[in-house]
């Protein structure tokens, strides 16, 4: 089993991926006008659906590629297995935008890139690994750090300090 690269973690809340989205939004529109979207599945289905919205895109198509959790149903394998391939599109994606929620170690976008090497590849987080793959995010975070989107937690009422002591933090 590999080891865990991650030395940190952060938690995307839904306001700040809708702010961080409408923001990618304001670079993809000054770009020109796009034929349509590419979404790569699972993570660039929210933020596919948020740039569809906000640029009045409304053809969508999607790519299925399985990386992350690919072996392990029901957690948060942060370990990136091999790829596998569940559905592609057509063409080299010539005037299409591609979107994904985040870049990390560029195993999946090279991946796609080689499949649709004219699509305009943009995501919404970006780490230096996998930055070069891109041609548009929003934010960049180093490689060490975990992030967890928010359709990956659970918000649940935390008691105050003062009633279940320090010792719990």
């Amino acid at each position: 089993m590999p080891s865990n690269p991650y030395k940190d973690e952060i938690v995307i809340s839904w306001p700040e991926l809708h702010r961080d989205a409408r923001y990618l939004c304001t670079l993809l529109h000054d770009l020109g006008d796009w034929k349509g979207i590419i979404a790569i599945t699972r993570g660039g289905l929210v933020p596919a659906a948020l740039v569809a919205r906000e640029l009045e895109i409304r053809l969508i198509d999607t790519v299925c590629i399985v990386s992350y959790g690919a072996t392990n149903e029901g957690s948060a394998d942060k370990a990136q297995g091999s790829l596998r391939w569940l559905k592609g599109v057509e063409g080299d994606g010539d005037g299409w935008l591609l979107i994904d929620d985040l870049v990390d170690t560029g195993k999946t976008a090279k991946a796609v890139r080689e499949k649709l090497p004219k699509a305009h590849f943009a995501t919404l987080y970006a780490k230096p690994m996998g930055r070069p793959l891109v041609d548009t995010f929003v934010k960049e975070f180093r490689q060490d750090k975990w992030i967890y989107f928010p359709w990956d937690i659970d918000y649940r009422f935390v008691s105050p300090i003062k009633t279940r002591g320090v010792e719990h933090i």
